[in-house]
This record gives structure tokens, C-alpha cells and sequence, in this order.
């Protein structure tokens, strides 16, 4: 495990769920995405709120395993997870008629993992 992995212990449990999910679920994106996040904190993905909007659709359903910045417009109503977010961006999402949750809501209420798209 990484160094940040080894030494965030609510990080460590977030990526322990995404295994257990991923294992009694069959669903491989859990996977996927406790595998980003095991990376060491300045190799994670960060994403501006304008490559979402590039990329997503209306009434998508979008997961960023990092941190979603400020930068740029959204015009899409989108609902997006994500490990952490500037205001800027959660104030952004918002007002284009998203919403925002964290990694482990969206495991929570999806934990089959249909319908979400990671952005990577």
C-alpha cells in the first residue's frame, strides 16, 4: 500500500470498502477506483469543473477519485463524487443545478456501481 494509504486511516477505510464492495458485487469499477486512490497523494487525479462539462451529459452520474477544482464553467446537471472538492467547484456544480457527494456516499447508494462513469 502507499504511503498516503498507509497513513490516512479514514482514506484506508474508503478503499476498503471499495474491495469488499467490489468482491460481493462483481463490480469491477470499485476496483478501479480503490486502485486510483492508493496512488501517493501528488499522483491523484485532480479535475477542473470545465473537463466535466466537456465530457458529461446531462443527468450523468460522474466519479472523480480525487479532487474536483474550481476552474472554468458547468452548464449540465450532473451529480458528482468525489474524494474532495474546492468551494469553488461544489458552489459551481450547484448552481448548474448538480449536486456533489463523496466517494463513500455514492458506494452507499449505488453499490453496484451501474451508471457511473469515472473521470480519470
Amino acid at each position: 500500500m502507499s504511503e498516503t494509504g498507509s497513513t490516512n486511516i479514514v482514506l484506508r477505510a474508503l478503499i476498503r470498502d471499495l474491495r469488499k464492495a467490489a468482491n460481493s458485487r462483481k463490480a469491477p469499477i470499485w476496483d478501479y477506483v480503490a486502485e486510483m486512490l492508493e496512488r501517493p497523494s501528488r499522483r491523484r487525479v485532480v479535475v477542473n469543473v470545465s473537463r466535466l462539462n466537456r465530457v458529461a451529459s446531462d443527468g450523468e452520474v460522474l466519479l472523480v477519485p480525487g479532487k474536483v477544482l474550481g476552474s472554468g464553467s458547468i452548464d449540465k446537471k450532473v451529480t458528482v463524487a468525489a474524494l474532495s472538492f474546492s468551494l469553488r467547484a461544489v458552489e459551481k456544480i450547484k448552481s448548474a443545478g448538480g449536486s456533489v457527494m463523496s466517494v463513500k456516499e455514492l458506494l452507499s447508494s449505488n453499490p453496484g456501481g451501474s451508471g457511473v462513469r469515472v473521470i480519470a
